[in-house]
């Protein structure tokens, strides 16, 4: 995907984050008696592992995050100590 000046994706189009209660609590139109269609129960829980997966993947996320902030601060505390350490005295 094309980079703008300040590194951010450009999308053609908005994108559009679901939240794992959006999708626990979509509901589908039911289709007629002699028209095909699915099993409700079978969609319901469907949506239902779906949102759970999409709920342990942002919590997953937020812990990398936090983990790399981590990671970054003691990089930077190090880099620190090693200037000080070879600096002229």
């Amino acid at each position: 995907m094309p980079r703008s000046a300040t590194g951010t994706l450009y999308r053609a189009q908005p994108v559009i984050r679901f939240s794992p209660n959006q999708i626990r609590q979509r509901r589908f139109t039911p289709v007629g008696l002699r028209r095909r269609g699915y099993a409700r129960q079978e969609v319901e829980h469907f949506l239902h592992l779906v949102a759970d997966d999409l709920a342990d993947a942002r919590a997953e996320l937020s812990r990398i995050r936090e983990e790399n902030t981590r990671i970054k601060t003691a990089l930077r505390q190090w880099q620190a100590e090693q200037a000080r350490s070879r600096a002229p005295r």
